[in-house]
């Protein structure tokens, strides 16, 4: 005997399947290269604060440096005042660096 979807069940996997396919997007978004300057390396805590480069008009006030989770190979050649052009992910409110290169 072949079980039957009921009709509550085909909604259920469709809104499921649009959830789905949202938040891989999301993700694919958070990926962006961003660049900036490394203000602060911690590779006791495998940690890196970057301030990142400003877009915008000229003379606008550079934002707060952002501190991000970062493997530790990565830290290794890494010192503050070097600019870096990197990649991000953010899981569970926790900022990680997949990529990072100096410039």
């Amino acid at each position: 005997m072949k079980p039957t979807m009921t009709p509550a069940m085909i909604v259920a996997r469709t809104m499921l399947a649009g959830t789905m396919a949202l938040s891989l997007g999301s993700v694919a978004l958070a990926e962006q290269a961003q660049t900036g300057t490394v203000t602060q390396v911690n590779r006791l805590n495998g940690t890196v604060a970057i301030r990142q480069t400003q877009s915008g008009t000229v003379g606008s006030a550079p934002g707060a440096a952002e501190e991000f989770k970062a493997p530790s190979a990565s830290l290794d050649t890494l010192h503050a005042g070097d600019r870096v052009s990197f990649t991000t992910t953010e899981t569970s409110g926790v900022k990680t660096i997949t990529k990072i290169d100096r410039q």
